[in-house]
């Protein structure tokens, strides 16, 4: 596949002014901020629409990788069922949830973290690593959640670019860790190109490297491949490795206006946290009793699955179709560049009601679009050609 960008270019291109997406610091220092100190600065940064748009009018709402499934009838019930509760604390689906999810995971439940969303854990696990500076070390492009909020608390950021399959480059990332490395942030499959990076060379990656530096991985987007456990990091920290896992009931589950997640790590790192906030009070007890039918529903979760791949698979084969390189994703969205310049494409996708995303990398437009149903799918193509022609 010829893409339209290399890492060549990319290198070239890391020192370009980056939009909302990668906004950090210029000036911070980890020991003295009056200090002036470099923060390089992302090869990926986003369109803000230059336009007046009301959301609630789309048709097709594309643009924040929600699971357009869910939640299930099941947990809509739980969740309905336990409104009355809603005077009451839910410490006791906290501990129920919990438990659960240390059996699925295969660790005791003091190896477990529950947190509204995997965000929070983000800015969590960055305030607590990144109170007296250091840097974090990342793939470029990736989710810039927690490398933003190590800046703004004056650590330095550390980025790799991907390989040219796009995968994270492992041997880069190991190169880059120094004495003063207090984490390694990889997002796997990668946010927002859809990638995935080999699982055997990134357990044995984790392996090693967290014998130096916690390794944190994000695995968001983890349960929308066939096989998850497979690709999962999880294991390591059954193994006494120093891994943070982060996982979410945004995205397969269908819960992102819900806020719940979790996180799996070492009890020191657990309570490297937990002993400076509660973190089971940012939860409720609708949102507990919702995830915790969900874990449940094993049979909706694949159902979602699968209708999660065949709309990308149509999508993909419709884009392609007309000539656009797309690069091969493994989650609810995907990624490809444009031939026109951003704003306008945006602004005649969203006048046809239908809402993406567009970034640039290598100072180039590129549409990520999240995936629909079937239906808004068949939208988001009508609209793009018409756009585009």
């Amino acid at each position: 596949m010829n893409h339209t960008f290399n890492r060549r270019t990319w290198i070239k291109s890391s020192l370009m002014a980056m939009g909302s997406m990668a906004l950090a610091p210029a000036f911070a220092s980890a020991k003295n901020k009056s200090m002036a100190v470099y923060q390089p600065e992302s090869i990926l940064n986003e369109h803000i629409p230059a336009f007046n748009f009301d959301e609630a009018r789309l048709v097709a709402k594309l643009n924040a990788n929600e699971n357009p499934y869910g939640p299930s009838p099941k947990v809509i019930k739980a969740i309905s069922d336990s409104i009355s509760l809603g005077n009451r604390y839910g410490h006791g689906e906290a501990r129920e949830l919990l438990t659960m999810i240390a059996e699925k995971e295969g660790v005791s439940p003091d190896h477990i973290m529950l947190s509204p969303g995997s965000s929070d854990i983000l800015e969590k696990v960055a305030f607590v690593q990144f109170m007296n500076g250091g840097n974090v070390v990342s793939a470029d492009p990736s989710y810039m959640s927690l490398m933003n909020t190590a800046q703004k608390l004056g650590a330095t950021w550390k980025p790799t670019l991907l390989t040219k399959d796009f995968q994270h480059d492992l041997d880069a990332m190991e190169a880059a860790v120094d004495s003063e490395t207090n984490l390694v942030y990889i997002c796997n499959p990668n946010n927002p190109t859809g990638s995935i990076t080999d699982a055997t060379k990134l357990r044995a990656f984790c392996s090693k490297v967290s014998e130096k530096t916690p390794v944190f991985i994000d695995e968001a987007y983890l349960e929308f491949l066939d096989n998850p456990e497979k690709s999962s990091m999880v294991g390591l920290v059954a193994e006494g490795k120093d891994v943070i896992i982060a996982r979410t009931f945004s995205k397969i589950h269908g819960m992102a206006g819900l806020r719940i997640g979790y996180m799996v790590a070492q009890p020191e790192r657990i309570e490297s946290i937990t002993s400076k906030v509660r973190s089971t009070m940012g939860l409720c007890v609708t949102s507990l009793n919702g995830a915790i039918a969900s874990l449940k529903e094993e049979s909706f979760l694949s159902s979602c699955r699968d209708m999660n791949t065949a709309c990308r698979e149509y999508t993909k084969g419709e884009i392609a179709a007309m000539g656009y390189d797309i690069i091969p994703s493994h989650t609810s969205f995907m990624i490809f560049p444009l031939r026109m310049e951003g704003q306008p494409f945006m602004k005649g996708m969203y006048d046809s009601g239908v809402g993406i995303r567009v970034f640039n990398i290598d100072n180039k437009p590129w549409c990520r679009v999240s995936m629909g149903t079937k239906e808004e799918m068949e939208i988001f193509v009508d609209a793009f050609k018409k756009v585009t022609a």
